[in-house]
């Protein structure tokens, strides 16, 4: 028996797709949409010897394990396979597959992020875990994102809008719960690449101020603000929010922040927003949650922190809901935008192979199959409900306890 029927037959992968392996053994149907290539022993040994996704991923990074076909749907179709083996057949797999040889030493690709400076989230390490991420290529991101360069979720008006119609509803949506207007100063905390900033300040006359860790973010959206003619209005620094010193904003938008704040942090990230608004005034915390907090907040040995987000840490929405009322705000209107940010990744993956040769030439092949597998990794995660995405709009009451909101929200979602 080959180590294809090995594999498929221990892990039923052979009813779903084709497994093929160094040894010239194959499995599965001739015809399936995908196929697991194993095209190395060292892919084996990556398995047996990181639990979870973490084994797959450096496999996968290294080129010993190749995806054929879509991986998102490599994903969904194996997403359920096998979830109870026994821990007898997981040791008879053990030693069909080469038992103790797999322990052998296998390089950990030099992409993955095992130790950062500092103390968690300290304002070193935060800006270490940032530039990680975002200071990669801003020509890269641009073959990802597209030409709005806004790397959170879109809001799809319709199915089968484009992912430019989409960016723009998002950041309209923002504008319209924030109730901006001429004349309005508006934070933009955690701002990217400033589209948030532009279009509060093109669309609705309002004086923006965004600041971002991100290096890059920041020389790539002052430049942008300057060629639109929006310097009078819109701002972008290079600049820990905790560090913003102006006070008495109309409204703070937070876009794709919180995820990064880290669970201990989150009272006073709260509590710091509430004291940069007037009275009156409006939050708008935009960010990917779990759907629970049965679980662990966060996972070093997981995927996604050792090599997209470091530090990055998922709270359920209930719990994010809690601290903003502890910490001042009284929470007015909340939407789950899952379905959303589904369609959001298909759309940055689909832009990542049509630029494929060209981000392998900007960043590298290893890097380049990370966001392949981070991308449809997080559609998957999405379309099985394993993460969310909430919007939650909160407002600091006046000495009244006036909210100056509506009796009815002004804007449709």
């Amino acid at each position: 028996m080959g180590l294809a029927d090995v594999l498929a037959e221990s892990t039923g992968l052979s009813d779903v797709i084709e497994v093929r392996a160094f040894d010239g053994s194959r499995a599965g149907p001739g015809d399936a949409e995908v196929a697991i290539e194993i095209t190395s022993p060292r892919a084996l040994s990556y398995v047996a010897q990181a639990a979870g996704d973490l084994g797959l991923a450096r496999a996968y990074i290294m080129g010993d394990l190749e995806i054929h076909g879509d991986i998102h749907a490599a994903l969904m179709a194996t997403s359920t396979l096998n979830q109870g083996t026994s821990l007898g057949d997981r040791l008879r797999l053990f030693r069909a597959l080469g038992g103790f040889k797999l322990l052998r030493r296998v390089p950990i690709p030099p992409e993955e992020v095992r130790r950062l400076p500092g103390r968690r989230h300290s304002k070193r390490r935060d800006q270490a875990a940032i530039s990680h991420h975002y200071d990669v290529s801003n020509k890269f991101y641009s073959w990802i994102l597209g030409p709005s360069m806004a790397y959170t979720c879109a809001v799809y008006p319709e199915a089968g809008a484009s992912l430019e119609t989409a960016q723009y509803t998002k950041h309209d949506l923002v504008a319209r719960k924030l109730d901006l207007k001429p004349g309005m100063r508006l934070l933009d905390v955690g701002c990217g690449w400033g589209g948030m900033v532009m279009h509060a300040a093109q669309h609705y006359g309002v004086k923006t101020l965004g600041v971002t860790l991100s290096l890059r973010q920041a020389e790539w959206a002052q430049k942008a603000i300057a060629e639109r003619g929006l310097s009078e209005l819109a701002e972008v620094r290079h600049l820990d929010y905790r560090d913003v010193t102006e006070t008495d904003f109309d409204a703070i938008s937070s876009i794709g922040l919180t995820e990064h704040i880290g669970k201990a942090q989150l009272p006073s990230y709260f509590r710091f927003l509430h004291g940069k608004l007037k009275p009156g005034a409006r939050l708008l915390n935009h960010c990917i949650t779990r759907p629970h907090n049965l679980e662990p907040a966060m996972r070093e040995d997981y995927f996604i922190n050792r090599y997209i987000f470091p530090d990055g840490e998922l709270e359920g929405p209930g719990h994010l809901m809690s601290v903003m009322h502890d910490n001042g705000f009284e929470v007015r209107h909340e939407e789950n935008l899952r379905e959303h940010y589904a369609i959001t990744l298909a759309a940055w993956s689909a832009n990542l192979a049509r630029h494929w040769e060209e981000a392998v030439a900007e960043v590298g092949e290893r890097r380049a199959r990370i966001w392949r597998l981070y991308l449809a990794g997080s559609q998957w995660g999405f379309d099985r409900d394993n993460i969310q995405l909430h919007q939650m709009l909160g407002v600091k009451l006046d000495s009244q306890m006036r909210s100056h909101m509506p009796l009815r929200p002004t804007w449709a979602s």
